[in-house]
Formats: structure tokens, sequence, C-alpha cells
């Protein structure tokens, strides 16, 4: 049997685990939307410079890369981002 402060450590360590996957997993979303992000966006222009017609692309290719690194921002920094759009999209 677990006695309370045996299984106090192994929650505590379950915790540390946690703390570990999701700043991982937040690392992991700003690399892969920074890439996206390059790729992307690189992609975009070359087709419009080249005079390519970019009609045929979906809105959302372009907002994609966004979301990975708005998700892989601390919640501290995605609440500021939030704040800054509010504040940009409002009328005084």
């Amino acid at each position: 049997m677990f006695d309370v402060n045996q299984w106090g450590k192994a929650e505590l360590m379950f915790d540390k685990k946690m703390v570990w996957l999701e700043k991982t997993a937040r690392r992991l979303m700003l690399l892969v939307g920074g890439v996206g992000l390059i790729v992307i966006y690189s992609g975009f222009f070359y087709l419009m410079f080249k005079g390519t017609d970019t009609s045929a692309l979906p809105w959302y290719l372009l907002l994609s890369p966004w979301i990975c690194i708005y998700f892989g921002l601390t919640q501290a920094r995605q609440l500021a981002v939030i704040l800054w759009f509010k504040q940009k999209l409002t009328r005084k």
C-alpha cells in the first residue's frame, strides 16, 4: 500500500512531468508556427511576385502559422496579445 508521503511524492513527480510536457508542447507549437510562417509566406510572396494568381489559396492558409504561434505563447503573453488586438480594433 501507499502511504500518504509516498503518494504525495508520486503526485509531485507527475506534476513535474506535466509541466515538462506543457513546455515542450508550447516550444513545438512555436517552432511549427515559425517554420510554417517562413515556408507559407515565402511561397505566397513567390507566387505573388511571379505573377501567378493567388486567389485560389484559402485565407486560412496565411492565418494558420499565427494560430500555432499564439498557442505556443505563455498564458500571460496570450492575454497581452488579446488586449493589444482589443486596443487596436476598438474605436475611441
